[in-house]
This record gives C-alpha cells, sequence and structure tokens, in this order.
C-alpha cells in the first residue's frame, strides 16, 4: 500500500488564539499580523492542504510578524474547501488536480499589489509548507517581485531543466523521515540547482523529522524533535532576513 500522500498527523491539536486579523483582497480572504513597528518588509505565507484557517499556519504568520514583517496568509483556495482530517486519500488525487499549487500566479499577485500598495512594502518573500512549499518552488520560478522564498517540504515534481532556473534566492527545507519526498529526489535537486541555478540556494535536511515538522506549536512539539523544529524555524527567519 502507497504511503498516505502528505499526511502528518494533525492530532488534537492545541487551540491558537491569533495575534492578527482577516482581510478581503479582491476575491480573496487574508490572514495578516503586522509587527508592532512600522516595517516595508513582508512576507506572504503559503497554507498546506489544511488550509488558511488551519491554527498550525496561524501560529506561523504571527511568528513571522514578531520577526519585524507585514506577513499575510491568503486563502489560496479561494473559498472552496480545504483538505479535512475526514476525507478519504482515494479522492486525494482528484482534489489536488482541483487545488493546483502550481496555478497560484493569480493569487500571488493579487497579494503583491495588496502589500505594495496597501502597507507600503517594498521588499516581499515568500514561505510555503508542503502544498504551499510546491506553490513557492513554482512562484520563485515565475515571479521576480519575490525577493527571497524558502520552500518546506514541497514535493519535488517535474524533472524538466526550466524547474530549476529560480529567479531569487530559494532555501529548501526537508525532513529526514518525510514519507512523500525520496532521498533521491533531494539529491536530484540538489545536483540539478548546481547545475542550471543562477541565484543563491540551499537545501537542507533535518534528522529525524517528518513531514509537516516546523509547523508545530511548541505545546504540539515531541521535546526530541523540539531543537529541530526551532532550527528550521531559524534558519527560515535567518535566510529571510539575509535577503529581505
Amino acid at each position: 500500500q502507497m504511503a498516505d500522500p502528505f499526511l502528518y498527523d494533525t492530532g488534537e491539536r492545541s487551540h491558537y488564539g491569533c495575534l492578527g486579523y482577516e482581510v478581503q483582497i479582491e476575491h480573496i480572504k487574508a490572514y495578516v499580523c503586522r509587527p508592532s513597528f512600522f516595517t516595508d518588509k513582508a512576507v506572504i505565507v503559503v497554507h498546506d492542504i489544511f488550509g488558511w484557517l488551519f491554527p498550525d499556519i496561524r501560529y506561523i504568520v504571527d511568528l513571522i510578524a514578531g520577526h519585524g514583517y507585514i506577513t499575510i496568509c491568503p486563502d489560496f483556495f479561494k473559498g472552496t474547501e480545504p483538505w479535512k482530517t475526514t476525507d478519504h486519500w482515494a479522492d486525494f488525487a482528484d482534489w489536488m488536480k482541483r487545488h493546483d499549487p502550481m496555478k497560484v500566479d493569480r493569487e500571488a499577485d493579487v497579494v503583491l499589489k495588496y502589500l505594495k500598495e496597501q502597507c507600503g512594502a517594498k521588499k516581499i518573500g515568500i514561505v510555503g509548507f508542503s502544498w504551499g512549499g510546491m506553490a513557492v518552488h513554482h512562484l520563485m520560478l515565475k515571479n521576480p517581485q519575490l525577493t527571497a522564498g524558502v520552500s518546506l517540504y514541497g514535493r519535488i515534481i517535474r524533472d524538466s531543466e526550466e524547474r530549476y532556473n529560480l529567479l531569487n534566492p530559494t532555501f529548501f527545507i526537508f525532513g529526514e523521515k518525510d514519507h512523500t519526498i525520496s532521498y533521491d529526489q533531494i539529491t536530484l535537486l540538489e545536483e540539478k540547482l548546481k547545475q542550471y541555478c543562477m541565484v543563491a540556494y540551499k537545501i537542507k535536511v533535518y534528522p529525524g523529522q517528518v513531514h509537516g515538522f516546523a509547523q508545530l506549536k511548541p505545546e504540539d512539539m515531541k521535546p526530541d524533535d523540539k531543537p529541530y523544529i526551532e532550527e528550521a524555524r531559524k534558519d527560515m527567519i535567518d535566510w529571510m532576513k539575509m535577503f529581505i
């Protein structure tokens, strides 16, 4: 039997009282959190299959905002149903066809326009998790307005050369025990980036970590995983700080 795609233990999650607020931007809703001081730096967060309302992703938005960025997580599913823990994996391929992480360009443009015109953002980065990690990989190939990107455990799709010609610095984060991404794929990504990528990039694999590891709220972390989760988040923020 094939391993369930993208599945990580969403288990009983603790509730989370968000620090931000929701906005409507053209045809999409978004969750926004701002730092307590003025900044012209922003970060877009791309959610995973569980959507923009999932507590873990809102926690990440607030966390990044705390480092001095206007941070926004738009609903890239445009009001359609996210994947739910009660859904059947047999339907996953069909669901993915309707939620294609390579078809996020219009929404990204709407959000970039909002950040520049309404929030005064001059430099904008992007961070994405799982489904969102795939979207980030795609957008870093297509959208020069994104100054830097971090793709966390996005499955590596399509072995075509244009998939490696990134426009701006991109950091790829993976968990060593992620059953959705094989080590061979990561090795191939590394080889191809070396060959085709003209900008700064980085690949890092975190020991013992499974799919979805970097999104957990502190109270949902296992003690053994905590150092790696914290390291991955620090690395993610450091990458942003280097370029944005």
